[in-house]
């Protein structure tokens, strides 16, 4: 279950135990909590032991002062409600004149700090687990998913001055000072100024998402479900996909640009990301595609290094290792970080309760470093191939390094004279600049003595749609401007099929038969002779033009 789900869910029982009648506690509160011996019947409620001692009285008016907040709302339970009920607690109280009393309860008459006060404060000395000093060093996680560390009379590092106090309903330590809140790295980018760009960014993706397994349904009324007690929990479709690092058992590493260098990298990084004009929703597509190119390769998590000295691999290595570790330009891996040139050279650590945020004044990458890639179309890969004439094909494995994936293409005409064609889909194309390459292979791959001389002659369309959505075909020529390709029948030949070809629009994310690149034979009767009908396709792949990775 992921962190918003859980607080969502103990959010709801706080809150259904905590407003019934008399703040009795939950019937089903002992099978899920059980108060610890330690925490036995003792010296009546967590409240009424808080009540009794004058060194909290600031911590207690903030207390009743706090409301419960459940699904963005305010409810009329405070938390000293709670403490009075039978709901267990672990109570971590600060003393007097160690927080600023006044500040907070001025921000809780109004809703966003009142919900902020919850979160950063009252929660943060509040754990739905029993915890006593006696037990040794204990991990206790508090009502705002933190994670704190009671060790050797003290919690994370604040001395407690008195210990293990019991109460009917939990246990009372009195610290010496208030705790400070740790951000996550998601709240870091959301409510550091320098990094706040980001964080905007980033909360555009949240989102409520209503769960009615875990809601309570009092049964159907005109065939709908009508329920009494509804769960809601929050999520990011971005970080769901790049990164939680919003999850408190995470450890992230995060490298991120303040507001002037992120502003210029989004800019850059939107351009990439035109959708034509027919395409459903197509501003929110380029939002969510643009901070997820910029995002992706900056997020490492530190359970997948093995030396963050040498190289740091990012989020996307691990899922797309087969894919872009093809020719000689690895994707997703960055050398010497630390070191002058490395993408945390110079950089700010900002050191989060989930991780670190790096923070540097530019964007430390290159588009065609992280989401401008090479795109690669494999001959084998026949169920790209929509269309296809007078011919037939079949795919042939070939142990050599020479070639991409170890495999190719055999394209045979139906006819000895037949002029075939083979359109393969192009995915995941950016509206950016391409260099567009077919790799063909000599017979000799196949039989090395009794091979086929012959080159190979076609012919090459690129199709795409254009900004308004009109689909359109681009006829390749060869850099002298003739119309047809001949191959080299002796070697490997990576054939330039158009150089600085610029797609007005993208095709990332899409299923889009539109985006292709067309081979077809072009050979006539007079000149069967002089050439070979059969090709052998290793792959087609586009090239992001001027890109810094070798030339096959």
């Amino acid at each position: 279950m992921d962190t918003n789900k859980i607080k969502h869910f103990l959010l709801a029982g706080i809150v259904s135990c905590g407003m019934t009648a008399g703040l009795t506690a939950c019937s089903d509160w002992n099978d899920h909590y059980e108060v610890s011996a330690d925490a036995g019947a003792a010296g009546g409620t967590l409240w009424e032991q808080m009540k009794a001692n004058p060194q909290l009285s600031d911590f207690c008016e903030v207390l009743e002062q706090t409301k419960v907040y459940r699904m963005h709302k305010k409810t009329p339970v405070s938390y000293a409600d709670l403490l009075k009920g039978g709901q267990a607690f672990t109570v971590l109280a600060p003393v007097n004149n160690t927080f600023n009393k006044d500040s907070l309860l001025r921000l809780v008459q109004t809703v966003a700090g009142d919900s902020a006060v919850e979160k950063s404060f009252v929660q943060n000395h509040l754990s739905r687990s029993v915890v006593s000093s006696n037990n040794g060093a204990t991990k206790m996680l508090m009502l705002n998913l933190k994670y704190l560390m009671m060790e050797n009379g003290s919690i994370d590092n604040v001395p407690v001055t008195v210990a293990n106090t019991k109460a009917s309903n939990g246990v009372l330590h009195v610290i010496d000072r208030a705790l400070n809140y740790k951000h996550n790295l998601f709240e870091m980018f959301c409510d550091n100024p320098s990094l706040s760009a980001i964080g905007d960014n980033l909360r555009r993706f949240n989102e409520d998402v209503f769960d009615p397994d875990a809601s309570v349904s009092s049964g159907v009324i005109d065939g709908v479900p009508i329920y009494v007690d509804s769960v809601v929990y929050e999520r990011n479709r971005l970080l769901e996909a790049i990164g939680l690092l919003d999850a408190e058992d995470s450890t992230y590493v995060v490298v991120a640009p303040t507001t002037e260098g992120w502003n210029e990298a989004y800019a850059e990084a939107t351009k990439y990301f035109q959708f034509d004009e027919t395409v459903e929703k197509r501003d929110s597509l380029q939002q969510y595609y643009t901070m997820r190119a910029l995002m992706e390769d900056a997020i490492f998590n530190m359970t997948d290094q093995k030396s963050p000295n040498d190289s740091l691999i990012s989020v996307p290595y691990i899922r797309y290792t087969q894919t872009f570790e093809q020719g000689k330009h690895v994707y997703h891996v960055f050398q010497k970080p630390f070191a002058e040139g490395g993408i945390l050279y110079g950089a700010t650590p900002l050191a989060c309760s989930n991780g670190t945020i790096y923070a540097t004044q530019k964007w430390p990458f290159s588009p065609a470093d992280t989401y401008f890639k090479d795109i690669y179309v494999e001959g084998e890969d026949t169920y790209l191939i929509f269309e296809y004439d007078r011919c037939s094909y079949n795919i042939r494995p070939l142990n050599s390094n020479l070639i991409s994936n170890k495999k190719y293409l055999r394209i045979t005409p139906l006819q000895a004279t037949d002029n075939w064609s083979v359109n393969y889909q192009l995915n995941g194309t950016l509206s950016g600049s391409y260099d567009v390459y077919a790799v063909i292979l000599p017979k000799w791959v196949y039989d090395g003595e009794n091979y086929d001389k012959r080159p190979c002659k076609f012919k090459a369309n690129i199709n795409y749609l254009d900004a308004k959505g009109k689909a359109q075909s681009f006829a390749c020529v060869t850099e002298t401007g003739k119309s047809e390709f001949t191959t080299d029948p002796e070697r490997i030949d990576t054939v330039l099929l158009a150089r600085d070809f610029q797609f007005p629009s993208c095709n990332y994310g899409q299923s889009n038969m539109n985006f292709s690149v067309k081979i077809q034979c072009s050979i006539t009767a007079r000149q069967t002779s002089q050439y070979h009908r059969e090709m052998y396709l290793d792959c087609i792949y586009l090239r992001p033009h001027n890109s810094k990775s070798e030339e096959q």
